[in-house]
């Protein structure tokens, strides 16, 4: 346990508590994690690689809690394209970010670059095509075993990633709540919501740049 004395945050009543009960109760936690890694892997990856690091948790565990949940809500969103189609687009895809555009465009290279478009999609979060792609991959009826495996591989990376960025910013704040005390739990606060801000306007101009563009991945698709 990395010693965090200089750390109010942490180390209030309300910390200790939860985190000992986590502790004791290790499944629980991992629990939480494979479910709210279905739909926000990202940033949780990030949180739980700074509790690796400062000594809360182990690493396997943790990194494969968050890999089965993200892609448990691979495999959603999968089965969505594949047993309700376009009508489930039409109808809901905008709540998702799931417009019948990207569905279009991205359906129109699937078959022949299927591997390509689901790997670096899981790796960059889609460039605002993320689950698009995913609906798409069950519309187009990808044998799901392609899918899972080129997704698992993806994942493999990203979530590391994101844990090793996490496990930075838990570096940093030990260094900085051992020098500075209550400012250690200002900035790792900070820390946290600047990532999340900064995901979810990559997501969001991502998005926009997908409806109005004319290529993903460096793809030609052409106009829908």
């Amino acid at each position: 346990m990395v010693a965090l004395a200089a750390a109010p945050l942490l180390n209030s009543d309300i910390a200790q508590t939860l985190i000992t009960l986590l502790q004791q109760h290790p499944y629980y936690f991992y629990f939480a994690l494979v479910f709210f890694a279905c739909g926000e892997g990202p940033i949780l990856s990030v949180i739980s690689g700074t509790m690796i690091k400062l000594g809360f948790f182990s690493f396997w565990p943790v990194y494969a809690a968050l890999m089965l949940g993200d892609l448990i809500g691979d495999v959603i969103w999968y089965y969505i394209g594949y047993y309700f189609g376009r009508s489930f687009v039409r109808k809901f895809g905008d709540r998702f970010g799931v417009s019948e555009r990207k569905v279009h465009r991205v359906s129109k290279l699937f078959h022949r670059h299927k591997h390509k478009i689901l790997l670096i999609n899981k790796i960059t979060m889609g460039f605002g095509f993320s689950l698009a792609t995913l609906v798409t991959a069950g519309i187009a009826k990808i044998p799901f075993w392609q899918y899972i495996t080129v997704n698992a591989l993806g994942q493999f990376v990203w979530t590391g990633f994101l844990i090793a960025l996490g496990y930075f910013v838990g570096n940093a704040y030990t260094y900085i709540s051992q020098a500075f005390g209550v400012m250690g739990d200002v900035g790792l606060i900070a820390t946290f919501a600047g990532i999340a801000y900064a995901m979810h306007q990559y997501k969001k101009y991502a998005s926009q740049a997908a409806d109005s563009g004319s290529s993903f991945l460096g793809i030609s698709l052409g106009r829908a």
